[in-house]
């Protein structure tokens, strides 16, 4: 078909993707209020697949909570506050947080505070917090000459880290560069933000193409 080609056995779109590579995303971090106090302690006591260490609190603070299908955790603050990491996908992310929230349901008329206010806890201001993607072109980079002429985005200490930090300021992403050609991207709400971070630093990784022995 014109205008694609094929990404292992996945066609993709050379007009939103010009350099043939599509990140895949590996880790969606989401957030959702669950707009009530919870008593941490009575999820834990009722849950299967929850933990909660009363004695990190001062450290800590959350109830960590794992389900399987989309295999995910959720970190869960008696403020109500939910984190869930591990998705692959918003979508996913948004399923999992809902899943909690089911479970969380279940559990609230054995927490004190729950029943003082007298409703169930409420999915609100969901938002994605941050998507991590990754990808590989297939050659390997000049990091050293890359730092050298992009040092106004650039950090590379390699003996501090492998691989160089290339923070773009239009979309606002970290992308770590590493030698091999693995790319990393995050810091983006929407995965569209890591796609066009990719298509903007790929010309750049091209140019600091190391030519192999």
């Amino acid at each position: 078909m014109a205008g694609q080609v094929l990404e292992g056995s996945q066609p993709v779109d050379l007009q939103k993707h010009p350099s043939g590579i599509v990140p895949t995303l590996q880790n969606v971090v989401s957030s959702v209020d669950l707009d009530c106090s919870l008593d941490l302690q009575a999820i834990a006591l009722q849950a299967r697949n929850a933990e909660y260490n009363p004695k990190a609190c001062d450290r800590f603070g959350a109830l960590i909570m794992r389900i399987r299908e989309p295999k995910t955790t959720a970190l869960i603050f008696a403020s109500g506050k939910l984190v869930c990491t591990g998705a692959k996908s918003e979508q996913q992310s948004k399923l999992a947080a809902r899943k909690v929230l089911l479970v969380s349901s279940q559990i609230e008329p054995y927490a004190r505070i729950i029943q003082k206010l007298g409703f169930p806890a409420r999915f609100t201001n969901f938002k994605i917090q941050n998507i991590v993607g990754s990808c590989d072109v297939n050659f390997p980079i000049r990091l050293e000459g890359l730092a050298c002429s992009h040092g106004g985005f650039s950090s590379y200490e390699p003996e501090i880290f492998p691989g160089l930090i290339y923070r773009m300021k239009d979309p606002k992403i970290v992308i770590l560069i590493f030698v091999s050609g693995k790319i990393v991207l995050t810091g983006a709400k929407v995965r569209d933000e890591t796609y066009t971070a990719f298509e903007n630093i790929y010309p750049v990784l091209t140019e600091f193409r190391k030519k192999r022995q």
